[in-house]
């Protein structure tokens, strides 16, 4: 077992009112924690609860903005994390870079019980992006490729396990094709499908409708050919209706292919305003109770929203942030640089 220290603080709990809007106008943000860390995965228990993951190993859980907080080292050294999901029993974190390593922190409703590795890889090439669960049992989770495919790692127990997928039942990638670590949302599920994302040279979506034990991959008309360039983000209404979202990290107002719609489940993709609305942003949500035509989009360049499936955008917010979830149909937490915040929003 490797050396985990491990720095618990204790939290309370309150409940929050909640709204039913459907339509929005404005936002209001609120911190609910403060440190300096770079938050690219956050994981909400309910309106008054997120687990997040980030650098300098911090793995945590605030409740009514009072941090539960855990640090966490491999060896001699601290991971940086921008990878977590959750089951009904345990939350996951994943750590990017070399080596890859995968925790299994188990949670009983009100504390952390423990914390146990659950996968290592140590490759040079090794970077994990993102982790997603379909229920309590079947888990997902991928990074860039360390040989010719995108690496993914399925888990069939719980999480106890996980095994990572051949080369041979997967899509080969291109070169420079790999993934970012943006916002923990490479990765969209709905039923037995998968849908994840890819970026750099090219900007495609690989899919699976039984789980991940066959796959296809489908072009997209997002912006691509250069490091910085592709899909970010994914997320998807239902077995047939998604969205992508990305852009160019080094020319963030750019609006021209950065973001595209499905209407049949990921075999063909339309950019959507392009040339307007938001340029770069870095995750994606539809909006709950809205029947797929409600989508937020956050970036580092703020906080856009649609409210008819992405024909035509407002800006609500300057303020910047790497990733969102939304607990119910109004109310959102969203992480950035040095934050977590949740998000009201007001007609």
């Amino acid at each position: 077992m490797r050396f985990l220290l491990i720095l618990f603080f204790s939290f309370l709990f309150t409940s929050c009112s909640n709204t039913s809007s459907k339509k929005f106008s404005s936002v209001d943000i609120q911190t609910v924690f403060e440190d300096s860390l770079s938050i690219r995965a956050i994981s909400p228990l309910d309106e008054n609860r997120v687990w997040f993951a980030a650098n300098a190993g911090r793995v945590g859980l605030i409740d009514n903005n009072v941090p539960k907080l855990a640090s966490i080292k491999y060896e001699e050294s601290l991971l940086s994390f921008r990878a977590i999901a959750k089951t009904k029993e345990a939350v996951f974190v994943l750590s990017i870079e070399n080596p890859g390593v995968l925790y299994k922190i188990g949670f009983d409703g009100k504390e952390a019980t423990n914390i146990e590795e659950v996968y290592v890889e140590k490759n040079e090439k090794v970077f994990y992006d993102s982790i997603a669960f379909w229920d309590d049992k079947e888990g997902i989770a991928m990074g860039d490729p360390t040989e010719d495919c995108l690496s993914v790692l399925i888990t069939r127990d719980g999480g106890n396990t996980w095994n990572k997928l051949s080369c041979d039942i997967l899509p080969k990638t291109e070169e420079g094709e790999a993934a970012f670590a943006a916002s923990n949302s490479n990765i969209a599920l709905f039923e037995n499908h998968v849908w994840i994302v890819s970026g750099g040279l090219k900007a495609r979506v690989f899919h699976s409708k039984d789980r991940g034990n066959t796959w296809e991959v489908f072009e997209t008309p997002i912006v691509q050919g250069n490091t910085m360039t592709g899909i970010y983000s994914v997320d998807f209404y239902n077995e047939n209706t998604g969205i992508i979202f990305g852009g160019d990290w080094e020319d963030q107002e750019s609006n021209e292919g950065n973001k595209a719609i499905t209407h049949n489940g990921g075999k063909t993709w339309k950019l959507i305003s392009n040339g307007k609305g938001p340029g770069y942003r870095s995750s994606v949500s539809f909006i709950p109770g809205t029947n797929g035509k409600g989508i937020v989009a956050v970036g580092s360049p703020g906080i856009s929203i649609s409210e008819d499936q992405g024909d035509t955008w407002a800006e609500l917010s300057d303020e910047g942030f790497y990733t969102i979830e939304f607990v119910n149909d109004s109310i959102a937490f969203a992480s950035g640089r040095n934050k977590i915040s949740k998000l009201y929003f007001k007609n």
